[in-house]
């Protein structure tokens, strides 16, 4: 069986670009800069599940994408979750926080209005995000 993006997380991002393991998407809600990972295995619902070799690509993918998020945008706080309630297709949300947030100090899910950031602000973000993530030698552009 072959890795296919779940419908809802193709709906509610931007493809940011690949690593080895993970493609990287851009969360579309205006909230906060919100990069998901999502490892290219078909059927996979916990981090666990994956190989030893592969969780620890994992943290390099995850490390490379915390440091681009740090180094943009200054967060108070990165919160990354795993939830998978409503999705089952294991993604991991890597979310940066500041104190005037809209959901500050509480979680981000279910705490935002659900508005879209508009196309020309998605790509100027998409952007700014490749353009960092690309100066490590483990990831290409969607």
């Amino acid at each position: 069986m072959s890795f296919e993006l779940h419908p809802q997380l193709a709906n509610d991002t931007t493809v940011i670009g690949h690593f080895p393991l993970c493609v990287a998407l851009l969360h579309k809600d205006s909230a906060v800069p919100w990069v998901i990972l999502v490892p290219k295995r078909a059927q996979l619902k916990e981090l666990h599940h994956l190989p030893m070799q592969e969780q620890h690509q994992f943290l390099l993918e995850s490390q490379a994408v915390s440091q681009a998020l740090e180094a943009i945008f200054q967060p108070d706080k990165l919160n990354l979750g795993a939830l998978g309630n409503m999705v089952p297709q294991l993604h991991i949300h890597h979310i940066a926080r500041f104190k005037n947030d809209i959901a500050w100090p509480g979680p981000l899910w279910g705490n935002t209005q659900g508005e879209f950031r508009d196309e020309a602000e998605q790509q100027a973000m998409l952007i700014r995000i490749q353009n960092v993530l690309s100066l490590s030698s483990m990831f290409s552009k969607a």
